[in-house]
């Protein structure tokens, strides 16, 4: 099974236990780790009897947790089926059921509840069935998992896992489900401890140290040096997609991901002339913005691509900044705006290239601004004798199904804050305005 190794963990585990959080609920997390191959992440729970630590990738989208029970669930004294008669079954997958016939064990039970497990980077899916077993997260105080609950989640079955691990973050066993759904990893948190809906994540910008995920604690969020992220959060509403968008299974379900209301874009604070009607989602689930860790740069559909790439390169122009050759010989993605690196000055939030700004809704009908730096907007392309910075927002298309997909480059050594309670997203732009990052939450912060 795909874990950290034990010194990587003590290591994280020292690092996080420099302090406690003050909340009414005890603070849980998980370590988010980057994978260098992918650029996607994954997250690490605790699972089974006894406890093992697994890592499943990270996706802020998607219904339920799944886990491959093929290669990766040989023993548990705990794990039991869901079977297709149970309220919980109709509750989550009402008149799916499954049969097995290999021999019975985890994923493999006879009238068991039937689930579609989806890959949410291939959009590919597997024929699986429920499972419930003890779960556990890390907690602040201790290494090792902290108090035990149980976990519904998806298991794959011998006849598709394989096609279910491509593309997904290197190492991972599953899926983190991470989505607006009564049964994701976040919604089944809260139940178990009777903790608000709310959750934080935090992606680190490198694979050298973890971001974290955070559950039962709506702050604060103390980073080096002492700083509570919680009170420089800025607050937009999330926006909920209509039933059956952006799913291929479960079309009476509403959409799990996380919409926001973006009315523009910005480049160094001059507007971005856009389309507006693919700003906003029409009734069969299309258009929009959302977010996704499953997209490892941000897609833009081809006009709003175009739009911000010539406003980009102009304000460029101002700073004396040119563009040089495109990097699709040199790079998978194909970014089409670089600069060579020996020409752009560096600071604190990365290379000094025009700022680009999310004008966003908030719960008071009022407008806020999520400022994007250069070490956001930017990626460092170092390949065949080419080096340079490119523009990290990629053309995705004339028809995609969402207009603007903000991927995890993008969300980066970013605070953010989903509070189910209120319906909103909370903000912090780039931790290196604070002089941190997401590898430094309590690295040497106190509270008396």
């Amino acid at each position: 099974m795909a874990s950290l190794s034990p010194p990587s963990f003590i290591t994280f585990f020292f690092f996080f236990s420099a302090f406690l959080f003050h909340s009414s609920h005890q603070t849980l997390y998980s370590p988010i780790t980057k994978d260098n191959f992918t650029n996607l992440y994954t997250l690490l729970i605790y699972l089974k009897t006894p406890p093992q630590p697994s890592k499943l990738h990270l996706d802020l989208g998607n219904y339920l947790p799944w886990y491959d029970c093929v290669r990766h669930y040989k023993k548990s004294s705990s794990y039991k089926p869901v079977y297709s008669n149970s309220s919980l079954c109709t509750d989550i997958a009402p008149g799916l059921y499954t049969s097995c016939i290999y021999p019975q064990g985890p994923g493999c039970f006879n009238d068991s509840c039937g689930f579609f497990p989806e890959n949410p980077v291939s959009r590919k899916s597997a024929t699986g069935s429920l499972l419930i077993d003890k779960f556990a997260l890390p907690i602040t105080t201790k290494p090792g998992p902290g108090p035990v609950s149980e976990l519904v989640f998806a298991c794959t079955d011998n006849t598709s896992y394989a096609k279910m691990y491509r593309g997904l973050a290197k190492g991972s066993a599953g899926l983190a489900a991470m989505g607006r759904f009564k049964y994701s990893l976040p919604a089944q948190v809260s139940r178990a401890f009777s903790s608000p809906q709310v959750f934080a994540v935090c992606l680190p910008g490198s694979s050298v140290a973890p971001g974290v995920a955070l559950f039962n604690s709506p702050g604060p969020y103390y980073f080096s040096p002492g700083i509570d992220i919680s009170k420089s959060l800025t607050y937009t509403r999330l926006i909920l997609g209509p039933t059956g968008a952006d799913t291929e299974i479960y079309h009476e379900y509403k959409s799990p991901d996380y919409n926001l209301e973006l009315t523009s874009f910005r480049v160094n604070k001059r507007v971005v002339h856009l389309n507006q009607t693919l700003l906003s989602i029409d009734e069969n689930g299309k258009g929009g913005t959302k977010l996704s860790t499953s997209t490892p740069y941000t897609l833009l559909q081809t006009s709003i691509y175009n739009a911000l790439v010539d406003a980009f390169v102009k304000e460029s122009a101002v700073l004396n900044l040119t563009t040089t050759i495109p990097v699709e010989p040199f790079s998978i993605e194909p970014f089409s705006v670089c600069f060579a690196a020996d020409k752009v000055r560096s600071t604190r939030l990365g290379p000094f290239v025009p700022t680009i700004d999310l004008v966003l809704g908030n719960n008071n009908n009022n407008k806020v601004v999520w400022r994007i730096y250069g070490s956001n907007s930017m990626v460092r392309i170092q390949n065949f004798g080419f080096d340079g910075w490119c523009l990290g927002f990629l053309d995705g298309g004339l028809n995609p199904s969402t207009s603007i997909v903000i991927g995890g480059h993008q969300l980066e050594d970013n605070l953010l804050q989903f509070d189910l309670e209120r319906q909103r997203l909370g903000f912090s732009s780039s931790l290196l305005f604070y002089s941190t990052t997401c590898a430094n939450l309590g690295f040497s912060a106190t509270k008396n």
